[in-house]
């Protein structure tokens, strides 16, 4: 979250422009997103609040239950909670220079969809949540690969994938950065190994082995 804050500040963006020629630039660029291939840091921010989320959702459920919360009033928090993260999510883009916008890239809107499935599936074995998970990465790279949209038929390429096409039905635009819409199923596999992690993090196995 500092981070986060320390973007949103511009901070990054200074600090590279006062290190410019210098080797701490290098180290400056690690807080800017790859521009399409590659990894740097700030590419693992995304993922791993997506995480963290999970975790914080395990501590939460886990208090829920002992405190004799039936399962149903569990869901209808978890909707509520999903229902008021794509709302913000929503809005947190809606007012733009030239009006009003409908986009889906933001991080809360993810987390509205990442959330729902991983309590959906919170109570099962671990075994079952690690499948589905992989499950949810293996659907993501099957549609990119396989459903040969023209001119959205190449997996690998920005601006001409099946998560731009997805976007063109969803928002009747393309974002310029590469973010898609669809990004939200292959990371609701983070928000759910987040949630096994608190799950360990809980239970009553050794310090040591935990």
């Amino acid at each position: 979250m500092v981070l986060l804050v320390l973007e949103s500040t511009r901070f990054y963006d200074n600090l590279f422009e006062i290190s410019q020629g210098t080797v701490i630039q290098n180290l400056v660029l690690q807080f800017f997103h790859h521009p399409w291939h590659g990894l740097r840091f700030w590419d693992l921010i995304q993922p791993g609040f997506m995480f963290i989320a999970g975790t914080a959702m395990a501590y939460s459920l886990h208090k829920q239950t002992e405190a004799g919360v039936p399962w149903n009033h569990q869901l209808t928090k978890a909707l509520k909670r999903s229902g008021w993260l794509f709302f913000w999510g929503v809005l947190d883009y809606a007012v733009r220079p030239g009006g009003l916008s409908f986009e889906l890239w933001d991080v809360l809107t993810q987390l509205s969809f990442t959330m729902l499935v991983a309590f959906l599936i919170f109570r099962w074995s671990f075994k079952n949540q690690i499948l589905v998970s992989l499950g949810l990465l293996i659907i993501t790279e099957v549609l990119y690969r396989f459903t040969n949209i023209p001119g959205f038929d190449q997996p690998f390429v920005d601006q001409h994938n099946f998560g731009n096409f997805m976007d063109l039905v969803l928002m009747n635009k393309i974002n310029t950065g590469g973010w898609v819409a669809i990004n939200c199923i292959p990371t609701a596999a983070h928000t759910i190994w987040g949630a096994l992690a608190g799950k360990i993090l809980l239970s009553s196995i050794h310090d040591k082995k935990r």
